[in-house]
């Protein structure tokens, strides 16, 4: 082959209307359920949980102290500009895969196959990162029904004395995988419910918890560090994006263009003011060096008297932290189901339930993936692993809504993101920074996983692509 057929692979752009549902043979299809407020309800899922109920006490402990509250700010404002970005995509390409697709048709192959590689890994280890949230939430629960466990199935090896694996999370990840492979009309229901038990629990935290802030607990503000702010912000990124996963569910959605772009913009203004609002209370009612870096708020009530409330936000973590796995876990099948259709990977994968019609095949290999790295690895290394990926799939978005709204200006719109191109200029500049934040640990990982990536889509996935042989997209 020579270099100009090689580089004519890797440019080629899928064509925006080329997956229409009855150009999909019927055992690829996704079945339609989901209306507004299902999308919103699996946006602010994806959005509110971990980041509350146990990243954000790991951070104030350990990296920001209470300048944990900029750090969420600071990551709100670069995902409201990608969100935007997002939103005009989502009205224009209403396809699964999500910052996959949309480099895809913008960018190229290479392009979306990078991004979409990058999310399988990232969108995983979000789901594994969470069910460790969860378990420590359900381990508090048990210690104070009287239940003590045996020290090596709390936690990896590294997170305590005696720890080996972490079986909650484990278990976590696999019955969501089950719930995910009963159907989307049943993620959906569940997703309403739960959510609403979640923003109430942050709401009878924010209500309860004002009572009991000590203003001297909010000094220094910045022990760690004025820089402490952006590593910090770099580490909770993964707590701000939920709305992404929740857009990869585009083909799943009733009148997508209409209603995707609302859905990301509701979910992320909701989860940003709960976040806001929560962490003022968290470091307030505990000095820093005294929050539980897994189970923040629960201790913080037991330490103020108040063990009941203490114990109803362990159970309602749990429900509400399980929606963010349930989140990505959905996200990363539909982007692994969305590269299988296009060839890029083995269409065996692609195939869906006869009768659930959902991507059951993907769906159980990621909840034992995620379930793997939940058991085996402490919650701040998974944080930091997933944030560089999804910073790099925001980047991609920012430079694509750009280079489509110029190349091709023809297309509608079903919302057209203010401030072009200032808004996806800010967050490109804010996710570099962020990624810059990172540990090299972190750098070095994501390295080999696109070494390997770069390794099957030459050995295989642009041989195998729907578009070989195909005319190329022209802008």
């Amino acid at each position: 082959m020579s270099l100009a057929e090689l580089r004519g692979q890797m440019l080629r752009r899928k064509p925006i209307g080329l997956v229409e549902d009855e150009d999909t043979p019927p055992d690829e299809r996704l079945s339609k359920h989901l209306g507004l407020w299902q999308l919103t309800a699996i946006g602010v899922g994806g959005i509110i949980g971990a980041g509350i109920f146990a990243l954000a006490g790991s951070v104030a402990h350990k990296t920001t102290g209470p300048a944990v509250l900029i750090s969420f700010l600071i990551a709100g404002v670069a995902s409201a500009c990608a969100a935007l970005c997002y939103a005009e995509f989502a009205g224009m390409v209403p396809k699964a895969g999500s910052a996959y697709t949309y480099g895809y048709v913008s960018l190229g192959e290479l392009a979306g196959w990078f991004i979409g590689w990058d999310l399988l890994l990232e969108y995983v280890a979000v789901a594994a990162v969470v069910a460790i949230g969860v378990s420590g939430y359900f381990g508090f629960l048990l210690d104070q029904i009287g239940v003590h466990l045996p020290a090596w199935m709390l936690g990896a090896m590294g997170t305590g004395d005696g720890h080996v694996i972490d079986v909650f999370a484990v278990l976590f990840c696999l019955g969501t995988a089950w719930l995910l492979s009963r159907g989307i009309r049943s993620v959906g229901r569940f997703e309403i419910v739960a959510v609403g038990i979640k923003v109430a629990l942050v709401l009878l935290i924010v209500g309860l918890g004002v009572f009991h802030i000590n203003s001297a607990n909010y000094h220094p503000y910045f022990p760690f560090g004025t820089g402490a702010v952006w590593t910090g912000a770099a580490t909770v990124f993964f707590a701000v994006f939920g709305y992404d996963a929740m857009s990869t569910a585009a083909e799943e959605s009733i009148e997508a263009k209409k209603q995707l772009p609302k859905a990301i913009i509701y979910s992320l203004s909701i989860a940003m003011v709960l976040y806001v609002l929560a962490t003022l209370v968290l470091t307030g009612m505990q000095k820093y060096t005294d929050i539980d870096p897994t189970g923040g708020f629960s201790h913080a009530f037991k330490a103020v008297g108040m063990d009941g409330v203490a114990n109803i936000i362990a159970v309602g973590a749990i429900v509400g932290i399980i929606t963010v796995v349930l989140t990505f876990m959905l996200g990363v099948t539909r982007v692994w189901y969305a590269m299988s259709r296009d060839g890029l990977l083995p269409e065996w994968f692609a195939k869906t339930h006869p009768k659930r019609k959902v991507p059951t095949r993907v769906t159980w290999i990621v909840g034992i993936g995620s379930a793997a790295l939940a058991g085996l690895l402490n919650i701040n290394t998974v944080a930091e692993l997933t944030n560089i990926g999804i910073l790099m799939a925001f980047i991609v978005v920012s430079v694509a809504v750009i280079v489509l709204r110029y190349t091709r200006p023809e297309e509608p719109r079903e919302f057209r993101l203010p401030l072009m191109p200032v808004v996806p200029v800010i967050g490109i500049g804010f996710s570099l920074y962020l990624i810059w934040s990172l540990p090299w640990q972190t750098w070095v990982r994501f390295a080999v996983w696109l070494v390997v990536g770069l390794i099957v889509y030459f050995g295989y996935s642009r041989r195998h692509s729907r578009l070989e042989g195909a005319a190329p997209a022209t802008a």
